[in-house]
């Protein structure tokens, strides 16, 4: 099965629907790309939980080690780490009932992207959130 991501105006009613994003991989390092990305997420309105068991906090939010520790829905799980990862965070996600899966630019894997599609998650791979959200303005 060939990863094919929404189409534009998917993406946008994605981004305007789900406002809690779970990261995983955040870093508390302002210089890497996950703490950039989701600080421009964050100013822009969305909740953000860090998923980082290496960490306390960042962004000002407390850090959890897995998404299973996670309080509360999660609209969008966004991924930080390499692809080889995503198939056990992809059965986290289904486990937890995220509504989105979204993986970073560069970062994709087909068997994730299966077990997704066949759990009925909105799918989203090698595409970078920050600059999706910059473009539906």
């Amino acid at each position: 099965m060939a990863i094919e991501n929404p189409s534009r105006e998917e993406i946008k009613k994605i981004l305007k629907d789900n406002k809690r994003i779970a990261v995983v991989g955040l870093s508390n390092n302002p210089s890497r790309t996950s703490y950039m990305v989701s600080q421009a997420m964050q100013d822009a309105g969305y909740e953000i939980i860090p998923v980082n068991p290496t960490i306390d906090e960042t962004l000002g939010k407390k850090a959890v080690d897995s998404l299973k520790d996670i309080e509360g829905h999660v609209d969008i799980v966004n991924v930080f780490r390499r692809s080889e990862f995503l198939p056990d965070i992809m059965k986290d996600a289904v486990d937890i009932g995220a509504d989105v899966f979204w993986s970073q630019l560069g970062v994709a894997n087909e068997e994730a992207y299966r077990y997704g599609k066949e759990h009925n998650m909105t799918m989203v791979m090698d595409r970078c959130i920050k600059v999706e959200h910059a473009m539906t303005k």
